[in-house]
């Protein structure tokens, strides 16, 4: 029962070429090549051999087809910066994740998806009507991801090592998913967080053509910016020429990054330019645009504990990776620092 495309997405989550894996595997090229297309099932020693080049069990190549979450559904930064091999190794791991979370919902009834689509509005607007309907006033969110849950969003977290990546997100099923890159400091992932949230509100309804994705990037920066400091709330704090202490009081307060912040109070015109290139050059000097010294600890997942660790718990790190024929760490980088480490 060898399933070519199964074959396929374990090689491209590794982010190797047929030849690569030729090359680890000891399988030959021609070989590998008509295993994918199709045109010949693997003897059990080169499936084997598949097996430990590709680090899942065999029975990982007898599943159903899983349909790769395909590039223009996806919403990822810096793409032109991010090979095609990368990119698709992304998206293999997040097609296995997708099967993840059918096994949580295969046990357990997961908050309905109420992410409204305000294509036809600003970012601005749409972030204001966003917090409107979800009762949020202008307060600050006190965790993104514990919000996004709420509203049947799917929050996962991306391997480590691709570093290249902050986050994306995509909508399948018509369940949205957001993927973060949880070795990033607190207040970036709150801010990755809503600006994924931009993409679904603004552009979930879209194809995420790489030709317009500047565009669509600065659209969810904005809709992030203005969902986490709304503009009525900071004006209301009487930032007018802020000081640079009086900057860091306010991104604790609103729980952003001190650059985050310093661009809000400028795109408010609440600093001149030259404040704010001067503010700029001084956080950047103490360290702020690459960490947030004195910042706040990164959120975790709420719906994940209770589902793996609460006290009716019918998902296991165990479990899960044997109903997905994966190796249980396969499974934890699919929770990694969006609960605690599991057994």
């Amino acid at each position: 029962m060898f399933n070519p495309s199964r074959l396929k997405l374990a090689r491209q989550r590794l982010a190797l070429t047929l030849t690569k894996l030729a090359d680890q595997s000891g399988v030959s090229l021609r070989s590998l090549t008509n295993y994918e297309n199709g045109k010949l099932a693997p003897n059990e020693e080169n499936l084997l051999k598949l097996a430990r080049a590709l680090s899942v069990p065999p029975k990982f190549f007898d599943r159903d087809t899983a349909e790769t979450i395909p590039v223009e559904a996806a919403s990822f930064r810096k793409l032109s910066k991010t090979t095609a091999t990368r990119r698709d190794a992304v998206l293999a791991s997040a097609t296995l994740a997708v099967e993840f979370f059918a096994v949580i919902e295969s046990k357990f009834k997961l908050p309905a998806p109420d992410t409204p689509s305000f294509d036809k509005l600003s970012p601005e607007e749409a972030a204001d009507l966003v917090r409107h309907r979800w009762n949020l006033g202008d307060r600050p969110i006190p965790n993104m991801i514990h919000l996004l849950e709420s509203k049947g969003v799917r929050v996962a977290a991306l391997r480590h090592e691709y570093t290249d990546i902050d986050a994306f997100c995509f909508v399948r099923d018509s369940s949205p998913y957001v993927f973060l890159n949880t070795s990033r400091s607190g207040e970036r992932q709150r801010f990755d967080a809503a600006h994924e949230l931009g993409h679904l509100v603004l552009h979930g309804e879209q194809d995420m053509d790489p030709s317009t994705s500047k565009e669509r990037e600065a659209e969810a920066n904005r809709f992030a910016a203005t969902f986490l400091m709304p503009r009525t709330a900071v004006l209301a704090q009487s930032m007018h020429n802020a000081s640079l202490e009086r900057i860091l009081a306010a991104r604790s307060f609103w729980k952003v990054s001190a650059m985050a912040m310093t661009h809000r109070l400028h795109e408010l015109d609440l600093v001149s330019d030259w404040q704010y290139r001067s503010t700029c050059m001084t956080l950047s000097e103490r360290g702020y645009r690459s960490a947030e010294p004195g910042g706040i600890v990164p959120e975790t997942s709420q719906l994940l504990r209770k589902v793996m660790f609460g006290s009716a718990s019918k998902v296991n790190v165990r479990d899960a990776a044997s109903d997905l024929d994966l190796y249980q760490d396969d499974v934890r980088d699919f929770i990694r620092d969006l609960v605690p480490v599991a057994a």
